[in-house]
């Protein structure tokens, strides 16, 4: 004897996955649905029919028609499609405002960019959900991701292929290298992207910014070096011995989004006025400019001095560009 289908087993199971299903596909042909759930069509017709016996009772704790599910049996019976007409307590729940749903949307578009983060026709179905769900229309949401980068799709297909890469590298020091790299991993931060692989060329892992890479091409050659082989740490910045020690003071409103930079034994110690002291590790004083600029007011460099200095003469040349750029005053 076959086995009886799992629904048998647990009804109020089926009910909460049929019934949401038929809801987004009204008028959805009973073999097209019997296929979905893995059911012959004969199987669906029957847990749909006893859809029509589920419901909540209302005040009088007793069930009447606006009780219970139903459905339209003239559908059913003349053309063999599936239709419910009544949706008991569905209507009733909760739902998003257009607000809510507009962020929620927002937040699916920005993952869709996001290599390998979701199926992007789940998300599409999700977003296209939360739209019809809403207590209203919610606004009209897009993200802007920017210019479209060529070098993502370069990367991206490599990534796919198992290929190598190559591009010429603007490092943190202003040096420019041909760089022949394994790519394992692409990652977002903040605006930025970031590809993490394997460089040929200091036989070793690296971080590459994206924005400072330029001819990047997909050499066609099979990697030497995949995700599956290397470990790659859930942080994107791991501490290294040769690491650089840097104090700072930074504000404490800003710790959140500056946790990333601090290493596991790292002391917060209160300065007062909602600062706290700490220190931070860097590969070098340059890659302290960005991280300067990106928290401006409520992060200052305190030691050593020569960072101090790196950052200052930075800054002062950023400030003699910009007065010595062409003013567009008529």
């Amino acid at each position: 004897m076959s086995p009886r289908p799992a629904f048998a087993a647990d009804r109020l199971a089926f009910l909460l996955s049929v019934v949401p299903y038929l809801v987004d596909h009204p008028g959805v042909p009973v073999a097209e649905a019997a296929a979905h759930f893995g059911l012959t069509a004969k199987e669906m017709r029957q847990q749909v029919e006893r859809i029509t016996g589920m419901g909540v009772p209302g005040a009088t704790k007793t069930y009447g028609p606006e009780d219970l599910f139903d459905i339209d049996w003239d559908a059913l019976d003349e053309r063999d499609e599936i239709v419910i007409t009544n949706r008991v307590v569905i209507d009733d729940a909760p739902r998003f405002s257009a607000r809510e749903a507009a962020a929620l949307i927002a937040g699916l578009q920005y993952l869709q960019a996001v290599p390998g983060a979701a199926d992007s026709e789940v998300l599409s179905g999700l977003i296209a959900k939360l739209a019809r769900g809403a207590s209203a229309t919610p606004p009209p949401v897009a993200i802007d991701h920017g210019p479209r980068d060529a070098a993502l799709d370069v990367l991206r297909g490599a990534l796919a292929s198992g290929h190598r890469v190559e591009f010429d590298y603007l490092n943190a020091r202003g040096g420019r290298e041909r760089r022949p790299v394994d790519p394992l991993r692409l990652e977002s931060r903040d605006d930025a992207w970031y590809l993490r692989g394997w460089c040929h060329l200091r036989r070793d892992l690296r971080i590459f910014r994206i924005d400072r890479m330029e001819a990047v091409v997909d050499t066609g050659l099979a990697v030497l070096h995949t995700p599956d082989e290397v470990a790659l740490s859930e942080t994107l910045f791991d501490p290294s011995a040769d690491d650089l020690v840097v104090e700072v003071r930074v504000a404490e409103s800003a710790l959140p989004g500056f946790a990333e930079y601090l290493s596991d034994d790292a002391q917060l110690v209160p300065d007062g006025e909602g600062y706290v002291r700490t220190s931070i590790r860097v590969a070098h004083f340059h890659s302290l400019k960005r991280l300067v600029a990106s928290m401006a007011g409520l992060l200052t460099v305190t030691a050593p001095a020569e960072a101090r200095r790196e950052i200052a003469e930075w800054a002062l040349q950023g400030r003699a560009r910009y007065r010595s750029a062409p003013s567009e005053a008529g």
